[in-house]
């Protein structure tokens, strides 16, 4: 299975949602980067991403987005694919 990495704050209900879906499919263990906790790691996220909202989420190298494209990329039957590698 890919590596999940996670860029996430405390509160964040999209990231709780996320998290739920990559479980459901299989994700045992997802690399949560807090960026309300390291001000620096926001603004890598904003330069590795082009976004500013969490979360944003790479399954291995692709860059999936936000919940709502990990959301769209499962009901078009690609997340499971992409998490298998």
């Amino acid at each position: 299975m890919q590596p999940v990495t996670m860029y996430t704050t405390q509160v964040c209900p999209f990231c709780v949602r996320a998290k739920a879906l990559l479980r459901q499919r299989g994700v045992q263990h997802i690399e949560e980067i807090r960026i309300d906790l390291d001000p620096t790691q926001r603004e890598q996220m904003m330069a590795r991403t082009g976004r500013r909202t969490v979360p944003q989420i790479y399954i291995g190298d692709t860059h999936v987005g936000g919940f709502d494209d990990l959301a769209a990329l499962d009901r078009a039957g690609g997340l499971v694919p992409l998490l298998a590698g």
